[in-house]
Protein backbone atom coordinates (compact mmCIF):
# COMPACT_ATOMS: atom_id res chain seq x y z
CA UNK A 1 0.00 0.00 0.00
CA UNK A 2 2.86 2.38 0.83
CA UNK A 3 4.68 1.59 -2.46
CA UNK A 4 1.51 2.33 -4.47
CA UNK A 5 1.06 5.72 -2.79
CA UNK A 6 4.71 6.63 -3.34
CA UNK A 7 4.45 5.66 -7.01
CA UNK A 8 1.36 7.80 -7.49
CA UNK A 9 3.18 10.75 -5.86
CA UNK A 10 6.16 10.36 -8.21
CA UNK A 11 3.85 10.13 -11.24
CA UNK A 12 1.99 13.26 -10.12
CA UNK A 13 5.24 15.23 -9.72
CA UNK A 14 6.45 14.11 -13.15
CA UNK A 15 3.16 15.17 -14.76
CA UNK A 16 3.32 18.57 -13.01
CA UNK A 17 6.92 19.14 -14.16
CA UNK A 18 6.00 18.27 -17.75
CA UNK A 19 3.04 20.69 -17.65
CA UNK A 20 5.19 23.54 -16.35
CA UNK A 21 7.86 22.93 -19.01
CA UNK A 22 5.19 22.87 -21.75
CA UNK A 23 3.67 26.11 -20.46
CA UNK A 24 7.11 27.79 -20.42
CA UNK A 25 7.75 26.75 -24.04
CA UNK A 26 4.36 28.11 -25.13
CA UNK A 27 5.01 31.45 -23.39
CA UNK A 28 8.47 31.69 -25.00
CA UNK A 29 7.01 31.05 -28.45
CA UNK A 30 4.31 33.68 -27.89
CA UNK A 31 6.87 36.27 -26.72
CA UNK A 32 8.98 35.71 -29.84
CA UNK A 33 6.01 36.03 -32.17
CA UNK A 34 5.29 39.64 -33.24
CA UNK A 35 1.63 40.29 -32.70
CA UNK A 36 1.36 43.50 -34.77
CA UNK A 37 3.27 43.69 -38.05
CA UNK A 38 3.66 47.37 -39.14
CA UNK A 39 2.89 48.01 -42.79
CA UNK A 40 5.36 50.89 -43.28
CA UNK A 41 7.43 51.46 -46.39
CA UNK A 42 10.98 52.42 -45.46
CA UNK A 43 12.62 55.29 -47.30
CA UNK A 44 16.22 56.39 -47.61
CA UNK A 45 17.00 59.63 -45.78
CA UNK A 46 19.97 61.74 -46.84
CA UNK A 47 21.55 63.53 -43.90
CA UNK A 48 22.11 67.20 -44.81
CA UNK A 49 25.61 68.66 -44.65
CA UNK A 50 25.87 71.86 -42.67
CA UNK A 51 29.01 73.98 -43.24
CA UNK A 52 30.94 74.73 -40.06
CA UNK A 53 31.82 78.35 -41.03
CA UNK A 54 34.83 78.24 -38.73
CA UNK A 55 37.04 80.37 -41.02
CA UNK A 56 36.76 84.13 -41.50
CA UNK A 57 38.39 86.44 -44.00
CA UNK A 58 37.93 90.17 -44.25
CA UNK A 59 39.29 93.65 -44.91
CA UNK A 60 39.89 96.47 -42.44
CA UNK A 61 40.54 100.20 -42.48
CA UNK A 62 41.00 102.82 -39.80
CA UNK A 63 43.54 104.97 -38.01
CA UNK A 64 47.03 104.06 -36.78
CA UNK A 65 48.80 106.41 -34.36
CA UNK A 66 52.58 105.95 -34.42
CA UNK A 67 54.24 107.32 -31.29
CA UNK A 68 56.31 110.47 -32.05
CA UNK A 69 55.07 110.58 -35.65
CA UNK A 70 51.34 111.22 -35.47
CA UNK A 71 48.37 109.36 -36.90
CA UNK A 72 47.61 108.19 -40.43
CA UNK A 73 45.17 105.96 -42.26
CA UNK A 74 45.74 102.21 -42.08
CA UNK A 75 44.34 99.42 -44.23
CA UNK A 76 44.80 95.67 -44.18
CA UNK A 77 43.28 92.21 -44.14
CA UNK A 78 42.52 89.58 -41.52
CA UNK A 79 42.14 85.80 -41.51
CA UNK A 80 40.68 83.97 -38.54
CA UNK A 81 39.67 80.54 -37.31
CA UNK A 82 37.21 79.67 -34.51
CA UNK A 83 38.71 76.92 -32.34
CA UNK A 84 35.62 76.75 -30.12
CA UNK A 85 32.67 79.03 -29.42
CA UNK A 86 34.86 80.92 -26.94
CA UNK A 87 38.41 80.81 -28.36
CA UNK A 88 39.71 81.84 -31.76
CA UNK A 89 42.97 82.72 -33.54
CA UNK A 90 43.43 85.56 -35.98
CA UNK A 91 46.18 86.82 -38.27
CA UNK A 92 46.29 90.44 -39.47
CA UNK A 93 48.47 92.26 -42.00
CA UNK A 94 48.34 96.04 -42.31
CA UNK A 95 50.11 99.05 -43.74
CA UNK A 96 50.20 102.77 -42.97
CA UNK A 97 52.38 105.84 -43.57
CA UNK A 98 54.74 107.54 -41.15
CA UNK A 99 55.82 111.14 -41.73
CA UNK A 100 58.73 113.10 -40.21
CA UNK A 101 57.41 116.43 -41.51
CA UNK A 102 57.48 118.07 -38.07
CA UNK A 103 61.07 116.92 -37.42
CA UNK A 104 62.26 118.42 -40.70
CA UNK A 105 61.45 121.86 -39.27
CA UNK A 106 64.25 121.45 -36.72
CA UNK A 107 66.45 118.67 -38.19
CA UNK A 108 67.93 119.33 -41.63
CA UNK A 109 67.23 116.32 -43.80
CA UNK A 110 64.72 114.90 -41.33
CA UNK A 111 64.81 111.34 -39.99
CA UNK A 112 63.76 109.34 -43.03
CA UNK A 113 65.25 109.48 -46.55
CA UNK A 114 61.85 110.79 -47.68
CA UNK A 115 59.33 112.83 -45.77
CA UNK A 116 56.83 109.95 -45.77
CA UNK A 117 57.73 106.30 -45.28
CA UNK A 118 55.58 103.19 -45.55
CA UNK A 119 55.23 101.11 -42.37
CA UNK A 120 53.81 97.58 -42.47
CA UNK A 121 53.08 94.94 -39.88
CA UNK A 122 51.76 91.42 -39.43
CA UNK A 123 50.73 89.49 -36.33
CA UNK A 124 49.20 86.27 -35.08
CA UNK A 125 46.89 86.61 -32.10
CA UNK A 126 44.61 84.55 -29.87
CA UNK A 127 41.21 85.84 -28.79
CA UNK A 128 38.55 85.04 -26.23
CA UNK A 129 34.83 85.91 -26.56
CA UNK A 130 33.88 87.24 -23.14
CA UNK A 131 30.40 88.63 -23.73
CA UNK A 132 28.20 87.07 -26.42
CA UNK A 133 24.76 88.64 -26.77
CA UNK A 134 22.35 90.44 -29.09
CA UNK A 135 22.11 94.00 -30.40
CA UNK A 136 18.59 95.27 -31.04
CA UNK A 137 17.56 97.62 -33.86
CA UNK A 138 14.12 98.80 -32.80
CA UNK A 139 11.63 96.16 -31.67
CA UNK A 140 11.72 93.91 -34.74
CA UNK A 141 15.38 93.18 -35.41
CA UNK A 142 18.09 91.59 -33.28
CA UNK A 143 21.64 90.82 -34.36
CA UNK A 144 24.07 88.50 -32.54
CA UNK A 145 27.28 90.11 -31.39
CA UNK A 146 30.26 89.28 -29.22
CA UNK A 147 32.77 91.31 -27.23
CA UNK A 148 36.26 89.83 -27.29
CA UNK A 149 39.75 90.27 -25.88
CA UNK A 150 42.77 89.59 -28.08
CA UNK A 151 46.56 89.48 -27.75
CA UNK A 152 49.44 88.23 -29.85
CA UNK A 153 52.89 88.74 -31.36
CA UNK A 154 54.19 89.78 -34.75
CA UNK A 155 56.58 92.09 -36.56
CA UNK A 156 56.62 95.72 -37.68
CA UNK A 157 58.79 97.04 -40.53
CA UNK A 158 59.72 100.75 -40.66
CA UNK A 159 62.61 102.38 -42.55
CA UNK A 160 64.01 98.93 -43.47
CA UNK A 161 64.15 97.99 -39.76
CA UNK A 162 62.16 95.08 -38.36
CA UNK A 163 60.79 95.30 -34.83
CA UNK A 164 59.32 92.43 -32.83
CA UNK A 165 55.85 93.58 -31.84
CA UNK A 166 53.44 92.65 -29.07
CA UNK A 167 49.78 93.62 -29.45
CA UNK A 168 46.72 93.50 -27.22
CA UNK A 169 43.26 94.97 -27.31
CA UNK A 170 39.56 94.29 -27.59
CA UNK A 171 36.76 94.51 -30.10
CA UNK A 172 33.18 93.86 -31.08
CA UNK A 173 31.90 91.61 -33.82
CA UNK A 174 28.33 92.15 -35.05
CA UNK A 175 26.70 89.43 -37.20
CA UNK A 176 24.21 90.46 -39.89
CA UNK A 177 23.85 86.93 -41.30
CA UNK A 178 25.47 83.51 -41.08
CA UNK A 179 28.08 84.74 -43.55
CA UNK A 180 28.62 88.48 -43.06
CA UNK A 181 29.69 90.42 -39.98
CA UNK A 182 31.21 93.78 -39.04
CA UNK A 183 34.21 93.92 -36.74
CA UNK A 184 35.33 96.96 -34.70
CA UNK A 185 38.79 96.59 -33.20
CA UNK A 186 41.07 98.65 -30.91
CA UNK A 187 44.66 97.54 -30.25
CA UNK A 188 47.95 98.76 -28.88
CA UNK A 189 51.07 97.70 -30.84
CA UNK A 190 54.15 97.77 -28.62
CA UNK A 191 57.66 97.65 -30.08
CA UNK A 192 61.06 99.26 -29.50
CA UNK A 193 62.88 101.45 -32.03
CA UNK A 194 65.83 103.85 -32.07
CA UNK A 195 65.09 106.19 -34.98
CA UNK A 196 65.67 109.22 -32.74
CA UNK A 197 69.10 108.07 -31.54
CA UNK A 198 67.86 106.37 -28.38
CA UNK A 199 66.06 103.04 -28.16
CA UNK A 200 62.65 103.34 -26.55
CA UNK A 201 59.53 101.26 -26.22
CA UNK A 202 56.69 102.82 -28.18
CA UNK A 203 52.92 102.53 -27.76
CA UNK A 204 51.12 102.66 -31.09
CA UNK A 205 47.34 102.72 -30.96
CA UNK A 206 45.18 101.40 -33.79
CA UNK A 207 41.42 101.71 -34.33
CA UNK A 208 39.89 99.82 -37.24
CA UNK A 209 36.55 98.72 -38.68
CA UNK A 210 36.06 95.98 -41.22
CA UNK A 211 33.76 93.52 -42.94
CA UNK A 212 34.29 89.78 -42.44
CA UNK A 213 32.95 86.79 -44.37
CA UNK A 214 32.65 83.36 -42.73
CA UNK A 215 33.03 80.13 -44.66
Amino acid sequence: MKITTLGLLVLSLSALTSSLALAADVNADQSQTQIVVPDVTRRDVQVPHFPSSDFQIGALAGLYSTQNFGAAAVEGARLGYDITEDFFVQSVVGTTKVSDKNYRLILPGGIFPKESERMSYYNLSAGYNILPGEAFAGTRYAFPFTLYLITGIGNTTLDSQKHATFNFGSGIRLFFSDTWSVQLDARDHIFSMDLLGQRERTQNLEFTAGVTASF
